[in-house]
């Protein structure tokens, strides 16, 4: 995919990742949601790429966002209609949040029916909030991570609204370096 491309979907993510703050609080059930950003970090800059994944670093006086985003290398149905599909990871120095994962499906999710994420041979359940899939507990968000950077593959089982369930896969290569790559731009420690 061309690099302007995954660019542009990844100022999207950027902005859907703090969004389902209030839908969050309602569904976590053993911590508050953080905080929704109250100013825009401004454009992304590159970190670099790494495989499949792409780091960026968003920041303004109030903090830093940096995040990895990737798109499947596989979509099922292939002829599904939909937005492009997005994995990200996300963290947020205003808001002193790290590791946040979410799942772009590209269409308005089934919020009755939670998202399966497979990675090797864990399984992880996220909710749907209007076009994404969220963890539902910080410590989640971690296990994930840690799942993510030990594995090949994530396959992520979504349902529509409308229509068909939706299977994408995507590679984990360069996962890690990318991971690294934002850990470091905005201070967090493994």
């Amino acid at each position: 995919m061309a690099t302007r491309s995954l660019f542009a979907l990844a100022v999207l993510g950027l902005l859907l990742a703090a969004a389902p703050a209030a839908a969050a609080a309602k569904k976590k059930p053993a911590e508050a949601a953080p905080a929704v950003p109250s100013a825009d970090p401004g454009p992304a800059k590159p970190l670099g790429s790494a495989g499949a994944w792409s780091a960026y670093l968003a920041q303004n006086k109030a903090g830093k966002v940096c995040y990895v985003v990737s798109q499947p290398e596989r979509s099922e149905p292939a002829a599904a209609r939909r937005k492009p599909a997005m994995a990200m990871v996300t963290h947020r120095t205003q808001d002193n949040v790290s590791n946040v994962v979410s799942f772009d499906e590209g269409y308005p999710l089934n919020e009755s029916e939670d998202v399966v994420v497979d990675v090797g041979p864990e399984k992880f359940t996220l909710f749907a909030n209007n076009d994404t899939a969220w963890a539902r507990t910080s410590d989640l968000d971690k296990t994930i991570v840690e799942a993510l950077s030990k594995g090949k593959e994530a396959v992520v089982r979504a349902t529509p609204k409308k229509g068909h369930a939706t299977t994408d896969t995507y590679s984990l290569a360069g996962f890690s370096k990318a991971l690294d790559l934002i850990d470091k731009a905005c201070g967090v420690k493994r």
